[in-house]
């Protein structure tokens, strides 16, 4: 009885603390309800990462003004190759991209991972 007591006081509580109506946001528009564009986009950005002790070793850069962007992008691979993408959009065109690489690939000889004792 008391826990019913106590369920219908929690709801009874939260009816009335919720609010009316929910918030609401108003965007400048443009016609059509859409956001209005300030500017066009433009920016310029770029950042690497190049650690020996891990091997880790890659970075990115693009820029872009309006609706054209260019970039590209580097890592370095277990292989030891040196991975390059370099690519833009220019408006609707699409993502086009060139991909190069750096180096020859080379491989370790494979070891074991686990060496059973002899049996006796």
């Amino acid at each position: 009885m008391y826990f019913k007591a106590l369920v219908l006081v929690a709801v009874v509580v939260a009816t009335l603390a919720r609010p009316d109506s929910p918030p609401t946001y108003n965007a400048p528009t443009a016609g059509y309800g859409a956001p209005s564009p300030v500017a066009p986009a433009q920016y310029d950005f770029n950042w690497a990462v190049k650690d020996d002790l891990s091997g880790n070793d890659f970075g990115h850069q693009e820029s872009r003004d309006g609706e054209n962007t260019q970039g590209s992008y580097y890592v370095l691979l277990p292989d030891g190759r040196l991975q390059r993408v370099a690519y833009n959009v220019n408006g609707d065109s699409g993502y086009v991209a060139e991909v190069t690489y750096e180096g020859e690939a080379q491989y370790q000889t494979p070891r074991p991972s686990y060496t059973p004792a002899p049996y006796a």
